[in-house]
């Protein structure tokens, strides 16, 4: 299965019509106003109405209620939530119900393993994993990927964390059969929120050349 290709962290608006003419299977804006990548007022709800929809437009959330959550969905026409902070498994369901597809963010080292997640699979449709920093994510730093061979959930999950224009050969070495997705974020900005095309061109070619030859 060819793995799905998300570009998170965007909010600028000429830059997103830009990323969207690399056909990314979904693009992630960021509602966690501590983030340097938080879209605030600066994303305006007409651009992400005009993206194909082919495009999946995920918003992502710390610590949100449902209230305001789903406020955001509808001001900027989501269709899917991804969640980064301690949200309960009741949330989780409520967004679901919702009619949303919903992302789980997990932080992810040696100790913990994956344990934490069990609680999560009937109310979500993926989980990711991503880095264990001080922040919610975009930290550019990597987990090791090693780890994922130890993940036995059939639940798919989306590889976060410091992936990095060099690193389409080494994704394309992980086997794990519940593997669906990678989030690109950090290591192709220019500045916060504001991504590198032609960076993310060469990278998403390779690794779609590469998910076609393996």
């Amino acid at each position: 299965m060819n793995q799905i290709i998300k570009i998170c962290g965007m909010r600028d608006n000429e830059n997103i019509r830009a990323a969207a003419q690399l056909k990314p299977d979904i693009i992630g804006f960021i509602f966690y106003p501590d983030s340097p990548r938080f879209a605030g007022e600066l994303l305006k709800p007409e651009i992400l109405s005009e993206l194909s929809p082919a495009i999946r437009r995920a918003g992502v959330f710390v610590n949100g209620s449902f209230t305001e959550i789903t406020k955001t969905v509808q001001k900027y026409f989501l269709n899917m939530v991804q969640l980064h902070g301690n949200e309960t498994p009741e949330l989780c369901r409520q967004l679901k119900s919702d009619g949303l597809e919903v992302i789980k963010a997990f932080n992810i080292n040696y100790i913990k393993g994956f344990s934490q997640c069990s609680d999560y699979i009937s109310c979500t449709d993926y989980f990711l994993f991503d880095t264990v920093t001080m922040k919610h994510g975009g930290s550019g730093q990597k987990f090791d990927w090693k780890i994922l061979e130890n993940y036995s959930l059939s639940h798919p999950f989306f590889l976060s964390g410091g992936i990095g224009p060099e690193d389409a050969e080494s994704i394309s070495g992980i086997s794990n059969p519940s593997f669906y997705g990678i989030d690109l974020n950090s290591r192709f900005e220019i500045n916060p929120g504001l991504k590198d095309i032609d960076t993310l061109r060469k990278f998403i070619n390779e690794f779609r050349l590469k998910n076609i030859l393996s």
